[in-house]
């Protein structure tokens, strides 16, 4: 069984910045990886219309969808099975519930989520 425990969301203005957390617990293999979905209030369908923000290699090769390259940074610490999330420039359309990810080997396992608002 996995966990994965997210902190770090929350209210900011539309320029502002903010860092999510996510540390994983559990039986999982070394080689995965770690990123974070998000999906739009009014569309929480658990895994439906939830989007890739961000996600890294336990290599440290990471993937950005394109709405947030330059804007967001992707991060791992594998000694602390913890991924990071930093955000910068966020803009209102940034909110969205925010989900961390691990995926191996076909399987996929979640957080419960964390709320980011930005207001503008």
């Amino acid at each position: 069984q996995v966990q994965l425990v997210e902190s770090g969301g929350g209210l900011v203005q539309a320029g502002g910045s903010l860092r999510l957390s996510c540390a994983a617990s559990g039986s999982f293999f070394s080689i995965n990886t770690m990123g974070w979905y998000r999906q739009a209030s009014g569309k929480q369908t658990p895994g439906k219309q939830r989007e890739l923000v961000a996600a890294i290699t336990s290599g440290g090769i990471p993937n950005y969808a394109d709405s947030v390259k330059g804007r967001f940074t992707v991060s791992r610490d594998n000694a602390k099975n913890t991924v990071y999330l930093q955000m910068n420039s966020l803009k209102p359309e940034d909110t969205a519930v925010y989900y961390c990810n691990i995926a191996q080997y076909g399987l996929n396992y979640w957080g419960q989520g964390t709320q980011v608002t930005v207001s503008s």
